[in-house]
């Protein structure tokens, strides 16, 4: 499916995992156009690699009865009866479909890469478990214990670990990329979603959905320095290239919708703008040059292209429906 959209102030291409509908779209901001195509499987998670050449996603491969709601999906996550896999798409021509379809973990939630692109980390929610997949074979290499049910997770701007938010264990779980091992398990509050780090590493910020706050870590000292109140059900979360600010998105749950970004000015930890989005905002990206931020808008099926100097809404753009997991390339 393809459409045709307004043209936007930005460059590049934004990706989401539509995960009611079991596709992925690409909003290209330069015309504004949108394609969306069939992802094989429940998609709760994108992410571009390094280098731009490769899109991947995550979730339970798809049956005609999956795609479920959110709610269900970060208790006990859509399609569990479906194997998990990470699937690999050409990002320039999603319509050829998968390039490669790796099995992982049970109930796969997150999918990031390495600095250098060469592996690709899969969070396995039902498993506990983290799965390192060597992208050049394509295959799982290694499996990495962590805390109760791993969700979201980031490397480090100098990609020596890797932090994985452990939603029921309220710690987060930080992997040494070089020795696949958890070196250090952080309590953080109930019920932590997602990680964002400051880009010179010095604070990670994880999302406390049923807190509705924030937790500021030191990364060096390895403990919570602050918590910030945002909106309701923070899910993802993403620092601006210049490090000033950290945009929030405000999900809610399905039967009481939110539908904000709370914007946290990293030198007073506190939130100094409310955004609004559609409704359940989930997912956060922020552009290379950091002048836009994408909200995916899980209940709408839309993405908001935020103007990052105004703090306005530029745009909403129809995707897929259920628009979860989002990723940006330049």
């Amino acid at each position: 499916i393809a459409q045709t959209g307004t043209t936007l102030p930005a460059g590049g291409m934004v990706f989401t995992a539509d995960e009611y509908s079991n596709s992925l779209s690409r909003i290209d901001l330069s015309s504004g156009d949108v394609t969306t195509v069939p992802a094989t499987i429940v998609p709760h998670n994108v992410q571009i690699s390094p280098d731009g050449s490769l899109l991947l996603a995550v979730g339970n491969a798809a049956s005609n009865d999956e795609g479920q709601g959110e709610e269900q999906s970060h208790g006990a996550m859509a399609g569990m009866e479906g194997g998990g896999e990470l699937v690999l798409f050409d990002p320039k021509d999603l319509a050829a479909g998968p390039m490669a379809r790796i099995p992982v973990g049970m109930h796969p939630a997150h999918v990031i890469t390495d600095i250098d692109g060469k592996r690709a980390f899969v969070t396995n929610a039902a498993d506990d478990t983290l799965s390192v997949i060597d992208l050049a074979s394509r295959e799982v290499i290694a499996s990495v214990a962590t805390g109760d049910y791993p969700h979201g997770q980031r490397t480090s701007p100098d990609g020596r670990v890797i932090w994985v938010a452990n939603l029921n264990s309220g710690n987060v779980s930080v992997i040494d990329t070089g020795t696949l091992k958890e070196v250090a398990r952080i309590d953080v509050g109930a019920t932590p979603v997602q990680v964002g780090f400051l880009p010179d590493g010095s604070r990670a910020y994880v999302s406390l959905r049923d807190e509705n706050s924030v937790a500021v870590v030191d990364t060096n000292a390895q403990k919570v320095i602050a918590t910030v109140k945002v909106g309701r059900g923070p899910i993802q979360l993403y620092a601006t290239p210049d490090g000033r600010f950290v945009y929030v998105a405000n999900q809610g749950t399905e039967a009481n919708p939110d539908d904000t970004v709370s914007v946290i000015d990293v030198a007073t930890n506190s939130v100094t703008a409310t955004i609004r989005t559609g409704s359940g905002a989930h997912g956060v990206t922020v552009s290379s040059d950091g002048k836009n931020a994408f909200v995916t808008n899980m209940f709408d099926g839309t993405v908001s292209v935020i103007d990052v100097a105004s703090q306005t809404v530029l745009a909403n753009i129809p995707v897929g429906e259920g628009a979860s997991g989002i990723t940006f390339r330049p």
